[in-house]
């Protein structure tokens, strides 16, 4: 959009409030606030990448690689497995807690988590950790092992549940490190092949951080004004399951005291319906300076932060996606563990991908495209071009086509 017209648009929205914004507009938006709009080429900034993103999402799967990996080398393909784990245990940029799932979170947000580490102590309360007192394991115990030994895995104890066994799905030492964990007592020192390593948090919390103290109202408009500025678009509802920090009446009052620089907008959605969310003062800039994303094509992960609300994705996108290595085999439309294909600010297919380390093969098992996608030869290079440096992430050198070069076409959902 010319900056004149943006400005324009912007300054009428006294006249005809809300401002309207295309579905490109919108994609566009959400796609650059991501860190997905530009080429994933340069200077290799860890740091402002997860800062960009507000928090990178942990999972334990390794098809190729695990998650936290996959979604640090979109942004930037010099990225490899080795950093994220250095840049926590040795530069304590990131510190490990919950946001709607395990996350590595920029260590400069500790003091804004405050809450959250009340909000699921009292959760965690639940769980039962206090009856692991009965099993000869105790709070106290538990963390002065910790104090005197140093960084702790759970390999490192042995208590085992007695009695009920459904009742202790975890061992009673799990259970209180769990509670400490999330109750802000213990944190992440560092991990090895993912297995996480306990310590105290004074031990790792650097004291600039630990020590200062934000009341609760000030976290609360901090993670509603954090959440929108990487949203840039966002409903109550999506500021509240951004950080999973706060409730929905607290995301709704914060929108409601906020109205006065809020700017209210319409945004088409890829159906062409029509929706009123809400946006940042700074729109007016972001408009000014949006450029079309690169046309590059991308293999997302499926826990990839742009992928996690799937009601947006499809409002936006049109792409109905489901992570399926939750559901049944018999049951799976795609597969186990599906990349969807990104090419400039569209969906055009999926695809199921292993990397098979001691073979030093990427496996290509499966392709579709999506409805309406025609699959040409210059999107088949681009695919091929992504494939070869997926394979460079995990040092594999071949790249293996095991089904048909030609995709499948993808099916459209079942009606409701």
């Amino acid at each position: 959009m010319p900056p004149g017209v943006a400005a324009f648009l912007l300054r009428e929205r006294a006249i005809s409030t809300p401002l309207r914004l295309s579905n490109r507009e919108a994609r566009w938006l959400l796609l650059s606030a991501q860190g997905l709009a530009t080429i994933p080429t340069g200077p290799l900034d860890l740091a402002r990448i997860i800062e960009q993103l507000g928090f990178v999402q942990l999972d334990t799967i390794q098809v190729v690689t695990r998650a936290h990996h996959h979604i640090l080398w979109s942004r930037n393909q010099h990225y490899r497995e080795p950093m994220l784990d250095r840049f926590m245990a040795q530069d304590r940029g990131v510190f490990e807690h919950f946001t709607h799932d395990a996350s590595v979170i920029p260590m400069a947000f500790y003091p804004m988590w405050r809450r959250q580490f009340e909000r699921l102590e009292k959760k965690v309360r639940s769980w039962g950790w206090h009856r692991a007192r009965g099993q000869g394991v105790s709070l106290a115990s538990v963390k002065k092992r910790i104090q005197s030994e140093g960084p702790l895995s759970t390999r490192d104890f042995s208590s085992q549940p007695r009695g009920d066994r459904e009742m202790w799905s975890r061992p009673p030492h799990k259970l209180i490190l769990d509670y400490l964990w999330y109750a802000g007592d213990l944190t992440t020192s560092h991990r090895v092949n993912f297995t996480k390593f306990y310590d105290l948090a004074e031990r790792v919390i650097p004291a600039e951080y630990r020590g200062l103290q934000i009341e609760d109202q000030d976290q609360v408009r901090w993670l509603c004004e954090n959440a929108l500025e990487r949203l840039v678009l966002a409903t109550a509802g999506d500021l509240q399951r951004f950080w999973d920090a706060l409730d929905s009446a607290e995301a709704q009052s914060w929108i409601a005291d906020s109205r006065d620089s809020l700017i209210p907008v319409e945004v088409i959605d890829a159906d062409r319906s029509c929706r009123t969310v809400f946006a940042a003062p700074d729109l007016e800039q972001r408009l000014v300076t949006l450029a079309p994303p690169t046309s590059r094509l991308r293999i997302l992960n499926p826990f990839d932060p742009l992928l996690r609300d799937r009601k947006r994705l499809r409002q936006l996108f049109g792409f109905d996606y489901t992570v399926e290595m939750f559901v049944p085999a018999a049951r799976r439309r795609w597969g186990y563990y599906v990349y969807p294909l990104l090419e400039g600010d569209r969906f055009v297919g999926r695809l199921e991908v292993k990397a098979e380390r001691k073979q030093g093969q990427l496996q290509v098992k499966r392709l579709w495209s999506e409805p309406g996608v025609r699959w040409t030869s210059k999107r088949a290079q681009k695919l091929d071009a992504e494939l070869k440096r997926l394979a460079q992430l995990v040092s594999v050198p071949e790249v293996r086509w095991i089904c048909n070069r030609s995709p499948e076409i993808g099916e459209p959902p079942p009606a409701a």
